[in-house]
C-alpha cells in the first residue's frame, strides 16, 4: 500500500535483486513518518507495523587555512600530496600543535547548537590500519569531547505542501574535534590503490545526532539546517560536493513497544538528495528482510546512487577494537569564560567561550523570523529564501532598490527567478539577471510604464544575459503602456462596434462579459493597454 510519509509519498520501493544488485519492484509496506509528532508505523492488514529509527553522524570540515595539528595549507583539488607536512606523513619525531581557529570553530558551532561547552576536553587515539592513515591511528575526542547535549530544530513540510510546515527537534549527543584521513584512489583497471595525503590531518567536527528521526526526509531536513548554520557561522563551508560535509546514517526498524532493532550504518553520503534516498531505501530493505524471515546484520553499507540502493561494505558482527587511549602528545584542552578567565592572561593564548558567544551571527531560524516581521511575507516564503543559496540577499537587494511592496516582490523572486534558477541548476549568485536589473524591471511595472505581461517578456529577455537594461528592452520591443487616453478610447470603441453580441449581454446584466472585451483591447494593443484604464473606458462607453 502507498502511504504518506515525511511529507512525501513512497512511489516505488527498491529491493536487492540476485547477486546484490538493485531492481525496481512493486511498493511493499510503507513506513509513514508523522511530521506532527514523531514516528508513526503504517502496516498492511493483518501484519504488525514497523517503527523506523534514524540517527546521524556528520563530519564537517572546518574552514581554516591550515590543518588541525600542522601548518600545512588546506586547499580543495590541489595536486596530490602537495600539501603534506612531516607530521601529516607521520614521520618519526613530529608532534601535533593544536590549531586555535579549529577550536574556536567547534565552540562556535556547539553554542549555535545549544550545546554545553566542556571547559576541559581530552584528545584520544583511535587505532585502525588503512593505507591512507599513515600513523595507524586517528587523533579524536572519544571520552570527553569539546561540546555535549545540544539540540537542532529543523522544519519540514507535510505532504510536500510549503504552507503546512512543522518544526521538529533532534538531540545532539556531542561535537568532537578530530583529524581527517587521507584519500585512497582505487584504480581497478591496474589493480592498484594510490594514496593522496593532502586531506590527512584536515580539521573535522563530528556532530553526533541521537536516533530521533524516522525517515529520509527528516534526516535530509536536519542536515540541510545544520549545513545552513555552519555556513552562517563560517565554521565550515559545508560543500557536500567537495567532501566538506559527509553523513553516516544509522538505520534500524522495530515493532512498537519493542527494543530498537539491529542497526546498519550507511557511510559517507555526500548529497542531501542521496541521504533521503539511502535512508528510505534502507528502511524498506530491512522491513522486507525481516518479513521474509531473515535477520538484519550489523554491517556498514554504502549508497549506490546509480542503482538507488545500499550495498554491503563490511561486516560489524565482530566489533572492531579501536584500542582507544589518551593522546600522550596533547595536554587537555582548557577553555575559559568571563568568570574563569585568569587575571593578566594573554588573550591570544586562550579561547573565551563568552567572547565567542557574544559574536554569534543571526542563525537561519532568526533570519526567517526577521524576514516575516520586517517584510510581512509568509513563513514558508522566508523558509525558501533562507534555504536557497544567496536568495535572501538577492531578495533584500531588490526590495531596497524598488518601489514595489515586498509581498509583490516575493512573487517575482519565487515564481519567476527561482523557477528559472532551478531549471538551469543555478544559484541566485549565478543568476544572469542581477538584483539591480530585476529592481529596475519591477520599478517600470510599479510605475505603470509596462503591463505585467510585458514585464514577463522583459524578464525572459534579461535572462538571455545580453547586457541590455529593462528600459532598453522595453523601447526596443515597443512594450510601453499606451498613455494617450484618446488613442485608447478609439481602440475600445472599435472593439465595442465589432462585438454587438457581447455588448448586448453586458447591457442585459452579464457584467463578466466585459473581461472578454478587455482581453480583445489588450490583444489589439499587444498588451500595451492598462487593464484598469481599459475597464474604466469600456464601462463608461457601455453606460452611455
Amino acid at each position: 500500500m502507498a502511504a504518506r510519509g515525511c511529507g512525501g509519498v513512497w512511489r516505488r520501493a527498491l529491493q536487492r535483486g540476485p547477486g546484490g544488485s538493485c531492481s525496481a519492484s512493486r511498493p511493499r509496506r510503507a513506513v509513514a513518518c508523522n511530521a506532527r509528532g514523531g514516528a508513526v508505523p503504517v502496516g498492511q492488514s493483518g501484519l504488525a507495523p514497523w517503527v523506523p529509527v534514524v540517527g546521524l553522524e556528520i563530519h564537517a570540515q572546518i574552514t581554516s587555512n591550515s590543518k588541525l595539528f600542522s601548518g600545512s595549507q588546506v586547499q580543495f583539488a590541489a595536486p596530490p600530496n602537495s600539501l603534506v607536512s612531516f607530521f601529516d606523513a607521520s614521520l618519526p619525531g613530529t608532534l601535533p600543535v593544536l590549531n586555535r581557529r579549529c577550536v574556536e570553530a567547534a565552540v562556535m558551532t556547539g553554542l549555535a547548537l545549544n550545546c554545553t561547552i566542556n571547559k576541559k576536553s581530552l584528545f584520544d587515539r583511535k587505532h585502525y590500519f588503512y593505507a591512507d592513515l599513515p600513523a595507524g591511528y586517528q587523533i579524536t575526542q572519544q571520552r570527553v569531547p569539546i561540546a555535549v547535549n545540544g539540540s537542532l530544530s529543523y522544519s519540514l513540510c507535510i505532504d510536500n505542501k510549503m504552507s503546512q510546515m512543522v518544526t521538529k527537534t533532534v538531540r545532539i549527543k556531542q561535537i568532537q574535534l578530530e583529524q581527517d584521513s587521507g584519500k585512497s584512489l582505487h584504480d581497478d583497471a591496474r589493480s592498484q590503490t594510490l594514496v593522496d595525503l593532502n586531506r590527512a590531518g584536515v580539521g573535522l567536527m563530528e556532530v553526533v545526532m541521537e536516533p530521533d528521526m524516522c525517515c529520509g526526509e527528516e534526516a535530509a531536513a536536519a542536515v540541510r539546517e545544520l549545513q545552513l548554520i555552519l555556513q552562517t557561522l563560517g565554521s565550515s563551508q559545508a560543500i557536500m560536493a567537495e567532501g566538506q560535509l559527509r553523513v553516516d546514517a544509522n538505520v534500524s526498524v522495530h515493532h512498537p513497544g519493542e527494543p530498537y532493532g539491529v542497526r546498519t550504518e550507511v557511510k559517507n553520503i555526500n548529497s542531501i538528495r542521496f541521504l533521503t534516498k539511502a535512508v528510505d531505501y534502507e528502511i524498506q530493505r530491512q522491513i522486507k528482510e525481516l518479513e521474509n524471515g531473515g535477520t538484519v546484520v550489523n554491517e556498514t553499507r554504502a549508497f549506490d546512487s546509480k542503482l538507488g540502493c545500499t550495498v554491503p561494505m563490511r561486516d560489524k558482527e565482530g566489533k572492531q577494537d579501536y584500542r582507544f587511549m589518551p593522546e600522550p602528545n596533547l595536554p587537555p584542552l582548557i577553555l575559559y569564560d568571563a568568570k574563569s578567565l585568569p587575571a593578566n592572561v594573554n588573550h591570544q593564548q586562550v579561547v573565551n567561550i563568552d567572547w565567542i558567544h557574544e559574536r554569534l551571527p543571526d542563525l537561519p531560524s532568526v533570519k526567517r523570523a526577521k524576514l516575516v516581521e520586517l517584510y510581512g511575507i509568509l513563513p514558508e516564503h522566508s523558509f525558501t529564501l533562507v534555504n536557497e543559496d544567496g536568495l535572501m540577499e538577492f531578495f533584500e537587494d531588490v526590495v531596497k532598490r524598488t518601489q514595489m511592496k515586498p509581498k509583490k516582490v516575493i512573487g517575482w523572486i519565487l515564481s519567476d527567478l527561482l523557477s528559472h534558477l532551478k531549471q538551469h541548476s543555478l544559484t541566485a549568485n549565478e543568476s544572469p539577471i542581477s538584483s539591480f536589473l530585476l529592481a529596475d524591471l519591477l520599478n517600470l511595472l510599479e510605475n505603470g510604464d509596462i503591463s505585467s505581461s510585458a514585464a514577463k517578456q522583459v524578464f525572459e529577455e534579461l535572462w538571455k544575459g545580453e547586457g541590455k537594461t529593462p528600459l532598453e528592452i522595453v523601447k526596443e520591443k515597443q512594450l510601453e503602456l499606451i498613455q494617450d487616453q484618446e488613442e485608447l478610447e478609439q481602440i475600445c470603441q472599435a472593439v465595442i462596434d465589432e462585438r454587438e453580441k457581447e455588448v448586448m449581454a453586458i447591457k442585459e446584466g452579464n457584467k463578466k462579459v466585459i473581461n472578454k472585451l478587455i482581453g480583445l483591447v489588450r490583444k489589439a494593443t499587444r498588451g500595451r493597454a492598462n487593464p484598469l484604464l481599459v475597464k474604466q473606458i469600456l464601462e463608461k462607453k457601455l453606460s452611455e
